[in-house]
């Protein structure tokens, strides 16, 4: 079994001192957790095996992502970064890995042009893009065409609606379809996030996460909802997933990157040590 990967998140926005790393419950009602550079450092040092940085509100407010604070944090983390946020064109993603990102994360650009991702892993190599994948349960099942149908926990059927621009717009598209003709298109990675989870503490939404894990080959993200090692090891053994996204239960001190692999080793699932993540 290939190894796990605990992949703490930075979810930032703009503000006066030129970037904050926020969070919220379902991508709403968003707090300060501090700066991203020194939370990046941080995350390094305890042994996190990748960084997501994700500009949440640069899509909706029409700009690009914060190219000087990205290169800050590369300058300072020695673990693969991704970077997504306000990614529209080929041009973007150049400038973003030239500025020390190791991968990007394409979401709503995505969505509106699905050529971008062949384009740019043409261009780039499929191990540099990534796409994310926004999505929300969506009960009206009546109209079930283009739609994959998914038997939830209480037994009640559902599909997995796509949404864009920072979860603000439905699109009528099914997720896991998405995921697959992602897969098609050159994506290397799926990041996955269920918005009916997202900062909930509720652990990952595991119906979509194991539906898309199994409906593609390239890794899966789990993202959304973890309080705890424990929704991560759910994550990994229920949903199959190859990787678990986190942001609050790092960034208000509850756990630590090291807490979480002691969690996971002692269950017998792999994973890499803090001097293998790179510290």
């Amino acid at each position: 079994m290939l190894t796990k990967r605990i992949i703490p998140c930075l979810d930032v926005t703009l503000d006066e001192a030129g970037g904050c790393v926020v969070k919220g419950i379902e991508f709403e009602d968003l707090r300060r957790a501090g700066d991203p550079v020194e939370l990046a450092k941080e995350y390094n040092r305890q042994g996190a095996d990748e960084l997501v940085f994700l500009d949440i509100t640069a899509s909706h407010e029409g700009r690009n992502t914060m190219i000087d604070v990205i290169e800050r944090t590369a300058d300072e983390v020695f673990i693969p970064l991704t970077v997504g946020g306000g990614i529209n064109s080929i041009q973007d993603i150049k400038t973003i890995l030239r500025s020390g990102a190791d991968k990007v994360s394409i979401n709503t650009s995505a969505v509106k042009r699905p050529a971008l991702i062949s384009e740019s892993a043409k261009i780039f190599g499929s191990q540099c893009i990534l796409t994310a994948i926004d999505c929300r349960r969506n009960m009206d099942v009546r109209d079930n065409q283009d739609k994959t149908i998914i038997t939830l926990e209480d037994g009640t059927p559902a599909w997995y609606e796509v949404v864009i621009y920072g979860g603000r717009t439905p699109t009528g598209i099914d997720a896991i379809l998405w995921a697959k003709q992602a897969e098609e298109l050159g994506a290397g990675e799926i990041l996955l996030t269920s918005m009916d989870r997202d900062g909930t503490y509720d652990g990952y939404d595991i119906p979509i996460t194991r539906a898309v894990s199994d409906a593609v080959d390239i890794p899966v993200i789990a993202s959304g909802g973890a309080s705890g090692p424990e929704h991560m090891y759910d994550a990994f053994v229920e949903g199959h997933a190859d990787a678990a996204l986190a942001a609050s239960i790092f960034h208000f001190g509850e756990y630590t990157v090291e807490g979480v692999k002691e969690y996971l080793d002692v269950r017998d699932l792999p994973v890499r040590s803090i001097r293998q993540a790179g510290v």
